[in-house]
């Protein structure tokens, strides 16, 4: 496919959304979609490794809970550490959507802030052992929100690379 020589997307302020974008187009790729693409996915990163850290989350905490004084049987620790998974896997879906809606910078944005709320709520019931356990099953729900930011960001930055490019370096 090639690329129309009027409406040159780069030409638009830097915080514009992108509205054509032709990666396969070596001239278009050369000229402006390399800088572009490189760019977006050095912002990603940090992002997709807090996404990660925080999907994982529960993995490291949960193994741990009743050694500083909660008394949560083994299927309860198990649950809460499964739960991140379930609920990442079923967000999936509706996160792929919603990056064409929102635009892929201001949804990493957003998604990515998000993601403080179970951290910092976590962070402070773990202090109190009289913590019920639905708040540990929620806390663990919404770490699924990390999963499903992790796994959409990674397809949608692969949009920004030529196919022959995708998977490099």
């Amino acid at each position: 496919m090639t690329r129309p020589t009027t409406n040159d997307p780069t030409s638009k302020p830097l915080n514009a959304t992108i509205g054509e974008w032709y990666p396969e187009d070596a001239n278009f790729w050369q000229q402006h979609g390399q800088r572009i693409a490189t760019r977006n996915l050095w912002i990603s990163i940090p992002c997709l490794l807090l996404s990660f850290c925080v999907w994982m989350l529960f993995s490291t905490v949960a193994v741990n809970l009743n050694k500083v004084g909660f008394h949560f049987s083994t299927d309860q620790l198990f649950l809460l550490t499964a739960l991140p998974s379930v609920s990442g896997a079923l967000l999936r879906v509706p996160y792929s959507f919603v990056i064409p809606l929102f635009g892929g910078r201001r949804w990493t944005t957003l998604s990515t802030m998000i993601l403080v709320i179970p951290c910092l709520w976590l962070g402070f019931v773990v202090q109190d052992t009289q913590t019920p356990y639905h708040t540990f099953v929620i806390i663990s729900l919404l770490c699924g929100f990390a999963g499903a930011n992790f796994a959409s960001s990674m397809v949608s930055i692969s949009f920004f690379f030529p196919k022959a490019r995708q998977g490099e370096r």
